[in-house]
């Protein structure tokens, strides 16, 4: 809703007068609040779990996103875009007609030569379809009959926050709001123990420490407050201030929580300001959180074998498999969007030592998440989504043969997975040249990609906006751009 009409709506008779008469009214205004017991912070309707009016505008074919951010590029020319012209032209420069006037990073701008060079790791053919996937990624190979991998996803970012910044909230700019956030904002929240949007970090063996992650990118942007994303960290704090300080048990805390709502709710009648009507349910949410985190976080009730399928880091907290296992139980719990981010894919320098050791972090427990939530029948009605901010190059960074040589960014195409919610399972879409270097058939832009996500979860992204500076804010943007049709079901 516009601010401007919703602070209309707000500004009621009685907020008018107590503006007009200055004390004497809103003294009276907060008698009159003070002794309603319909405004306790439990029961106020701001904390309240519903989307906006209309939502979804279609049937879905998703309720829930888990997004497997693989912070930093991962090298589609290693892991799934095949080519057997790279094999062969290997030491060998490639094509200028090839590379034509693309716009490039500054760690290679200045290169006299680019040496086409071809993956360390074999490929191999898995699943019906004959899906091509590196022997990197041993647990992917087994799901090949469960994931649609596109081939032809494209960026103009060259660089990793821009890029990043642009596929989570559909602009290199800040300040916009992430994917989470607009679910959030569009669809509500379906339950009320927890946020409609959760984040988790990890830090991989690649590149160590990855590309820095900063909170906007799971930011509301310029929607209410309450969509932003809420991070969950490891160990006993999961979640920042959420304890009660020492001696404050929960009954206090609801008492206080009941008189801060009130004094907010005199705050928000008589300025009309929506972010008041956020911070009190901020405050609810978090009082809620305080049991259901814990239950949330303890996976004693995981049966052997489930934590075995994740793997031997399921009991780290913080790694990317116990953020895994995590992700599975929130969906369980009704979140809408979950989101991991996993650090540590910007392999400039030694890829063959940092591409092996990243593979591995993320490739067992990936795959047990898809087949975890298929086991649960909860793989149809979540869509889940692997991948990152571009691709690398097929020239090398560095000397073939070095050990420290590796691949520069490449936003021209790139490849990731996705499953469940909709999507065809063992397909493949969009085609690259012979050089995993431009696509030739079937591109999907980024903005293509977040429409359907947004399909996927019954939203019309052309519907789904915010009023902003003057103008109608979209997930994808004012540019032109389609829901990939043809990898839906």
């Amino acid at each position: 809703m516009n601010p401007l009409e919703q602070h209309q709506q707000n500004v009621t008779r009685r907020a008018f007068l107590g503006n007009s008469s200055l004390g004497i009214g809103r003294a009276a205004l907060a008698s009159l609040l003070l002794g309603n017991n319909s405004l306790r912070a439990g029961s106020s309707p701001i904390a309240g779990q519903s989307g906006l009016p209309g939502l979804p505008h279609f049937a879905p074919t998703a309720k829930r996103v888990i997004y497997l951010f693989q912070s930093g590029g991962p090298s589609h020319v290693d892991l799934f875009d095949h080519k057997p012209t790279v094999e062969k032209m290997h030491g060998t420069k490639l094509p200028e007609s090839i590379r034509g006037d693309q716009r490039v990073t500054g760690m290679t701008s200045g290169k006299n030569s680019f040496p086409v060079v071809k993956p360390f790791w074999k490929m191999r053919q898995y699943g019906k379809h004959g899906t091509w996937i590196s022997d990197l990624l041993p647990y992917t190979q087994k799901i090949a009959d469960d994931i649609t991998i596109i081939k032809s996803v494209h960026t103009e970012a060259i660089n990793h926050d821009p890029a990043i910044t642009f596929i989570n909230t559909g602009s290199q700019q800040m300040g916009h709001a992430s994917m989470g956030a607009w679910l959030s904002y569009g669809l509500g929240n379906a339950n009320e123990n927890s946020p409609a949007y959760m984040v988790l970090l990890s830090q991989g063996t690649g590149k160590n420490p990855g590309q820095p992650l900063f909170s906007r990118l799971w930011g509301d942007g310029y929607l209410p407050l309450k969509h932003q994303g809420v991070q969950l960290r490891p160990g006993a704090n999961s979640v920042l201030y959420l304890a009660n300080p020492p001696g404050v048990t929960p009954s206090h805390r609801r008492k206080q929580l009941d008189d801060l709502a009130q004094l907010n709710q005199l705050q928000a009648d008589v300025l009309g300001d929506p972010e008041i009507h956020a911070r009190i349910a901020a405050y609810e949410m978090a009082y809620r959180m305080q049991t259901s985190v814990p239950g949330l976080t303890d996976l004693s009730d995981e049966s052997e074998s489930t934590l075995e399928r994740y793997g031997p880091e399921v009991r780290k907290p913080g790694s990317f498999t116990a953020n895994c296992l995590l992700a599975r139980r929130m969906v369980e719990r009704d979140v809408r969007f979950v989101q991991l981010f996993h650090r540590g894919w910007d392999q400039h320098i030694a890829l063959k030592q940092q591409l092996p050791a990243q593979c591995k972090d993320v490739d067992q427990a990936s795959a047990a998440l898809v087949k975890d939530l298929k086991d649960r029948d909860l793989l149809d009605e979540t869509l889940v989504i692997w991948g990152g901010e571009f691709g690398r190059t097929v020239y090398s960074q560095g000397k073939i043969g070095n050990p420290a040589a590796g691949r520069d960014h490449h936003g021209r195409c790139f490849s990731l997975w996705m499953a469940g919610g909709g999507l065809k399972p063992g397909f493949e879409y969009g085609q690259t040249d012979d050089f995993c270097y431009n696509i030739v058939e079937n591109p999907v832009h980024i903005r293509d990609l977040n429409a359907t996500i947004l399909h996927c979860l019954g939203i019309d992204h052309r519907r789904l906006t915010f009023k902003y500076r003057g103008l109608d804010a979209r997930l994808t943007g004012v540019e032109k751009s389609r829901v990939v049709s043809e990898i839906l079901v």
